[in-house]
């Protein structure tokens, strides 16, 4: 039980930092790393990480339609604490 959990934790933070990297390669019309540059610059990390999180419905989909449910609630806690990040990142950044 516990290790499902935690192969959905880590499946979800996988297909969270798929989603920001899908982001910021179709959405910029910079490079990868400038772009990440300007996201440091402009304080949007929280922004574009909450952006990339997206990719988590699908896996979390996927998981319960499967009935793997011990892994869709490692993807959901996954999504919490990526939540309770980008607060920290909004709060931390002014």
């Amino acid at each position: 039980m516990i290790k499902e959990i935690l192969n959905g934790f880590i499946v979800g933070l996988i297909a969270t930092a798929s989603g920001t990297f899908i982001f910021i390669e179709f959405f910029s019309k910079y490079d990868f790393y400038i772009s990440l540059d300007l996201i440091k610059e402009g304080n949007l990390e929280g922004k574009v990480l909450a952006l990339g999180a997206i990719a988590n419905f699908f896996v979390f989909y996927i998981f319960l339609k499967k009935k793997q449910i011990y892994r869709a609630r490692g993807v959901l806690f996954e999504s919490f604490f990526i939540a309770f990040l980008v607060l920290l990142l909004t709060i931390f950044s002014k």
